[in-house]
């Protein structure tokens, strides 16, 4: 059985640890043919981020956190999370769920099934957002 390695860089997330661990909870009983590391990297927190997390970790087996002294950023806490991460795949997942983890499934099977190296989403679609949000990502867009 596969192991996935999910690294999620939180920085003040305790608002969104709740809603994040319920969307993982139903990614993982989608996905019963692998099994989850769920490793969370509180990169220097100033709310009850970290203290969330260890209250999810206390409950579940497969979770597993590190906490930076302050805030390096998220690509130290991305960096660290692959040192520690211990699946054969490994994927990044923001706390605040701006990528739904629903999409893991068919990027698994993109890299188990169908040959490809790695996997990414880019979003097709910004309605909802207000105008300025959708006019400067659209800006760096690459056809």
């Amino acid at each position: 059985m596969d192991l996935i390695t999910v690294i999620v860089p939180c920085f003040n997330e305790e608002d969104s640890l709740p809603y994040f661990f319920r969307a993982y909870e139903q990614l993982k009983s989608t996905m019963r043919m692998v099994s989850f590391e769920l490793l969370f990297i509180d990169d220097g927190s100033k709310d009850s981020t970290l203290s969330g997390i260890k209250d999810l970790a206390a409950n579940h087996e497969e979770i597993k956190y590190i906490s930076f002294s302050r805030n390096f950023g998220k690509e130290a806490a991305m960096y660290a999370g692959l040192q520690h991460a211990q699946g054969d795949y490994v994927v990044f997942m923001d706390a605040d769920l701006q990528d739904p983890p629903s999409l893991l499934p068919d990027m698994y099977k993109a890299v188990a099934e169908d040959g490809y190296d790695s996997a990414a989403t880019r979003r097709v679609t910004r309605a909802g957002e207000p105008p300025i949000r959708s006019f400067l990502p659209g800006c760096f867009t690459v056809s």
